[in-house]
């Protein structure tokens, strides 16, 4: 196990370790509801997340009726405190996540989540989840303070940093996460089951795996070739 090739293996949150599907479209129905506007199914709300919660405010509103730049910002308020309120409802680890991060630290290495929700979001999902010692790091979308998001590698270069760094890579769902990995110079996997608007295969990531028993194999295969 000493000889995995890497030490550190990121992972995107929302698609990628969990299915936050269900609490995001209630937390966008709520502010639907107070519009008097139909709410929207769950299936309908996958393909508008991504971007963090305002991006799919936006997305939601215009998809049913338009939204009015005057108060876009109480609706921003009104979605993100239903979602705090209600962050792990139906929030759950992906089939196998778990035992993945398991045989990722059986063989020493660090792993950490980067994404692009708000940090204390993310930090409050996996305490709730009871998963908080899974991680070395948990960095969200503002951590490191504005345009500093995903795709821009300053998220993952800051993750190597936290763990004291050593060789990297990612696990994500989407071109962000394809694209933030490639300019960190690291490996990217890319999931088949995420939130992604586009066929994960078309990517460029340097696997994609459909199963999450598939990772570890698929990081070993990735560093011999490296």
């Amino acid at each position: 196990m000493a000889d995995f090739p890497f030490d550190i293996v990121g992972f995107d949150l929302d698609g990628t370790l969990f299915d936050t599907s269900g609490d995001i479209a209630a937390a966008l129905n709520r502010v639907l509801a107070d519009k008097r506007r139909a709410p929207l199914t769950v299936a309908q709300v996958v393909p508008m997340i991504g971007g963090g919660l305002r991006a799919t405010l936006e997305r939601g509103l215009a998809a049913t009726g338009g939204s009015d730049p005057a108060t876009v910002e109480a609706d921003h308020a009104a979605m993100l405190a239903h979602y705090a309120a209600h962050i792990a409802d139906h929030t759950r680890p992906y089939p196998g996540a778990v035992a993945a991060l398991d045989a990722l630290r059986a063989r020493g290495v660090k792993v950490a989540i980067v994404t692009n929700k708000l940090e204390r979001l993310a930090t409050a999902i996996v305490d709730a989840l009871g998963l908080a010692d899974r991680f070395a790091t948990v960095i969200g979308g503002d951590t490191l303070g504005p345009g500093k998001a995903k795709p821009s590698p300053a998220l993952l270069e800051e993750m190597v940093r936290r763990c004291g760094g050593g060789r990297a890579a990612f696990v994500g769902d989407s071109a962000f996460d394809v694209q933030a990995a490639r300019a960190a110079g690291m490996p990217v996997v890319a999931v088949e089951w995420g939130f992604s608007n586009e066929p994960v295969g078309g990517l460029g990531a340097d696997a994609v795996i459909a199963r999450f028993d598939a990772l570890v194999a698929v990081l070993e295969g990735i560093g011999a070739r490296l």
